[in-house]
């Protein structure tokens, strides 16, 4: 018998490339790709299998070193190392955006080593203030586009186009409905269940995610056992969080995680795509405007207050909807677009009277216990 809901995102999870590999065996071309900045839609709409490519904490890293600095980062070098050693054998192609200098690098160290079938970079605009950053990005979308259809052989017609985004648009919309369940004290998920399914969500052919996103709503919210209520209502902020075990860590230190901004959370499904005539555009607008990365450039003009308010307002929003009483940022050590925005967005988050843990730390699962005095320390200070 079949798994669902929540037993098959745990096995999803926890053997990330299984499905991908038997799509690939049953002849579906499987492209990983870096980074929410890339628009799987598009894929989609080409009949290929979107697959994230993400690193493993619990591995260590012994071949990469070889190849990238040791001052890079520690996630980019996790996932060029499995790679090196055939964990992505099944990939049938690389997409990469620019989304920040070391995903930009490791593009061409890629494609040289591994020599996919198929390759594409998508240049992304850092600059959302200009209307050239606009018509920029739709090119840079236009042109992969028509890379995709020369690689496949099929037309993205306008129609496919459509039903892909309102696919993607409908698994996004029940990854809030998934979310929203965390308001409630206690919440009917945990922040582990809901990372689990985001990132299983990442693996698989988008409709065999929204029957899965179905059945595990299906199943929360019909269940009689539910996390257990804890004074700690934790958000947590950071870079690429594709392994569960910090969070494990924060809710067995007396916190419910009941919201995120990383990379691996809201980001990817917090918005959707607004269906227009021009489809292509609406996708441009989405990635360009609505994801909220310190890699994008948001200044306004006016005081530094107005300018901290315009790029992490939406920080507040989810503070209040969720009823959080504490943040708690962590960020990957040498991820520099994280590490310039982080003492700002500390100090928004301070003045409005939230208690804020900064932690910095290596990508791997021996950091937990250097942490977990820290974080214990954090949550009994709420409680």
């Amino acid at each position: 018998m079949s798994l669902t809901g929540l037993s098959r995102v745990r096995q999803l999870y926890q053997n990330r490339g299984s499905r991908a590999k038997e799509l690939r065996g049953d002849g579906r071309r499987v492209i990983g790709y870096f980074c929410c900045y890339t628009p799987v839609e598009m894929m989609t709409a080409a009949g290929l299998v979107p697959y994230r490519i993400m690193g493993n904490m619990r591995e260590p890293i012994t071949q990469a070193d070889a190849y990238l600095e040791t001052i890079m980062c520690p996630f980019i070098r996790s996932c060029f190392d499995i790679a090196m050693k055939g964990h992505y054998d099944f990939l049938n192609g690389l997409v990469v955006p620019h989304t920040c200098d070391t995903v930009e690098r490791i593009y061409n160290i890629w494609r040289y080593y591994h020599k996919p079938s198929y390759s594409h970079f998508i240049n992304v605009p850092h600059m959302v203030k200009y209307p050239s950053s606009y018509n920029f990005f739709k090119a840079e979308l236009e042109l992969f586009k028509k890379s995709l259809e020369e690689f496949t052989g099929i037309e993205i017609t306008a129609q496919s186009l459509r039903q892909a985004i309102e696919l993607n648009n409908e698994n996004r919309a029940m990854l809030r409905k998934l979310c929203d369940l965390r308001r409630e004290a206690p919440p009917l998920l945990s922040g582990t269940e809901m990372t689990q399914t985001v990132i299983a969500g990442m693996t698989i052919p988008a409709e065999e995610y929204r029957a899965l996103l179905e059945s595990v709503i299906d199943e929360v919210t019909t269940r009689q056992e539910r996390p257990e209520r804890k004074p700690a209502r934790i958000l947590i902020y950071g870079a690429e969080i594709d392994d569960t075990a910090f969070i494990e860590l924060v809710e067995e230190s007396g916190a419910n995680v009941v919201i995120d901004d990383h990379c691996m959370g809201t980001r990817p499904y917090w918005h959707d795509v607004e269906v227009n005539k021009d489809l292509i555009g609406a996708i441009t607008a989405r990635y360009l405007e609505m994801i909220r990365c310190p890699r994008t450039y948001r200044k306004t003009p006016g005081t530094h207050q107005a300018d901290l308010e315009n790029r992490f307002g939406y920080l507040r929003d989810f503070a209040q909807d969720f009823n959080v009483n504490g943040v708690i940022m962590y960020v990957i050590r040498f991820c520099d677009t994280h590490e310039l925005d982080a003492p700002n967005v500390r100090d928004y988050l301070q003045g409005l009277g939230l208690p804020v843990l900064h932690l910095e730390e290596d990508y791997s699962t021996a950091a937990m216990e250097r942490l977990k005095t820290r974080v214990q320390a954090f949550t009994e200070m709420i409680g």
